[in-house]
């Protein structure tokens, strides 16, 4: 329900770029998945007594820079795909290039927002009072899935509604060629 209202908020960016609709379940995935694995992580270590509550800020730092990685290796994977395809086929569109600067980017903000909110949650829960380990409950799967969603379909108004991209076009050309 809280996916169809996302998604529903950009309809009009979809109906600018339907190909956008063809990556919502990578794009929810991602998000979801990365998320989940730093969540079970936490409180893991939470429960063992490996970190405390004192050792945020150490998680976190640990995470950017797990996180830059992984994000940065499914963003790349995407543009690749969506690169390599448009030489075989014609699904992308004239604007393949944008929709692959919009996967990639949108990709590696996903992971990195997935992963750290959820892997900072656990933290929150018990400095609150809480169970961390009520963290990996449906309603934070949610939570990452629908902001996942806005953060692909806002990249796409930014990279590929609001602008010009003449350089874009010229990247394009050189990539034909």
């Amino acid at each position: 329900m809280l996916t169809a209202t996302a998604m529903g908020f950009f309809e009009g960016e979809i109906e600018k770029a339907v190909v956008l609709a063809l990556f919502v379940p990578l794009i929810i995935s991602s998000g979801g998945n990365s998320g989940s694995q730093a969540t079970t992580l936490v409180i893991r270590a939470l429960a063992v007594g490996e970190v405390q509550l004192a050792d945020w800020w150490r998680v976190m730092r640990r995470e950017i820079l797990a996180v830059l990685a992984l994000g940065s290796i499914l963003g790349v994977i995407g543009f690749l795909r969506i690169a390599i395809w448009s030489k075989f086929s014609t699904i992308y569109g004239p604007h393949w290039l944008l929709v692959g600067f919009t996967v990639g980017v949108s990709l590696i903000s996903i992971v990195m927002w997935g992963t750290l909110a959820e892997s900072m949650l656990p933290f929150l829960l018990r400095r609150l009072g809480f169970d961390p380990a009520t963290s990996s409950a449906p309603f934070v799967a949610t939570l990452v899935d629908v902001t996942g969603l806005v953060i692909y379909f806002s990249v796409a108004k930014h990279w590929v509604a609001e602008r010009s991209f003449s350089w874009l076009e010229k990247c394009r050309r050189l990539w034909k060629n």
